[in-house]
């Protein structure tokens, strides 16, 4: 027998049935040897909403054909199947980037800020083309921050203070940071939300755009460089550098067009909750459980065979 080389784990946003049951038979139906089958522990806080499994497997002979299969099969049960090969799975992480909007909070600030300046709809739209890679990131981000001006300063205090957390997130990010792993907020949004969240849940770095205001009024301009897609890319890339370590040690998570850039140079790469040309290019996909999934990849030495 071959040594084993995937791993797929199976995700519930509820605790029964064990997603087991069902990953076993879609398996079988695939005529997929199974090797081994584990619970894998959740924070306590949301044990009573989870049901985790990792199956190894023996081989794939198309992890791409295999990993559409699993993620067609899993939409029926509302489930996550993420397939990984066995040493990404392993990999000693050090680093784990984020976007921001709609990854760690569950909202498009900009929108909420052009809500409060009469502008909501017309942002909205634009920022949703933008995320789905329809439009040009810098230009269409020029065009939404235009329209926020003459927005008092106020407004932003009000929403940084009920910004939606993502499920999962606080736990995701004190686990990480219990293992020693630095953590990063690489976002295309604004750097005055993202530090609110590097107060709150002690992220280590925070790379975000700036919102100038002058006399208590944002002013509708930017500050270059912007962060997009390369940008972010760039700035994992540096940090890395920083840190002494290579891409198969970094964590990259976001849900946008302009995230792909960083899931591909990582090792990890997640894409959550995110928008079609996302999850079409991305290797590991999570959409129906929390930002805590991603701690699920994270395989421990006793798994190992």
């Amino acid at each position: 027998m071959s040594a084993p080389r995937f791993a797929i784990t199976a995700m519930s946003a509820t605790p029964y049935p064990s997603p087991s049951v069902a990953l076993l038979a879609a398996l079988d139906d695939l005529a997929v040897a199974v090797i081994d089958v584990r619970d894998i522990p959740v924070p306590k806080a949301l044990a009573s909403g989870r049901a985790v499994c990792t199956a190894v497997i023996e081989t794939a002979d198309d992890p791409s054909r295999l990993r559409g299969h699993l993620e067609n099969m899993a939409e029926s049960h509302q489930s996550d199947w993420v397939l990984q090969d066995l040493t990404v799975r392993h990999a000693d992480y050090k680093l784990a980037v984020f976007d921001m909007d709609s990854t760690l909070i569950q909202c498009e600030v900009i929108d909420r800020l052009a809500a409060a300046a009469g502008k909501g709809e017309a942002v909205a739209a634009i920022t949703e083309r933008a995320m789905r890679g329809e439009l040009d990131f810098q230009a269409s981000f020029r065009e939404r921050v235009a329209m926020l001006a003459g927005l008092e300063e106020s407004a932003l205090e009000a929403v940084a203070q009920s910004l939606p957390i993502t499920e999962g997130m606080p736990e995701l990010i004190a686990t990480l940071r219990a293992r020693g792993v630095y953590t990063a907020i690489l976002s295309g949004g604004f750097d005055y939300f993202a530090k609110h969240l590097q107060a709150r849940f002690g992220f280590d770095e925070v790379h975000a755009n700036g919102l100038p205001i002058v006399d208590g009024r944002v002013i509708g301009d930017v500050i270059d460089p912007i962060v997009d897609g390369q940008r972010k890319r760039a700035l994992v890339k540096s940090i890395a550098a920083k840190l002494d370590i290579d891409s198969g040690q970094v964590i990259a998570v976001g849900d946008g067009a302009n995230d792909l850039p960083m899931l591909n140079f990582a090792g990890l790469g997640v894409a959550f909750e995110a928008k079609p040309i996302v999850r079409a290019q991305a290797a590991h996909n999570i959409r129906h459980i929390g930002l805590d999934g991603v701690l699920y990849l994270l395989g421990a030495a006793s798994e190992r065979l």
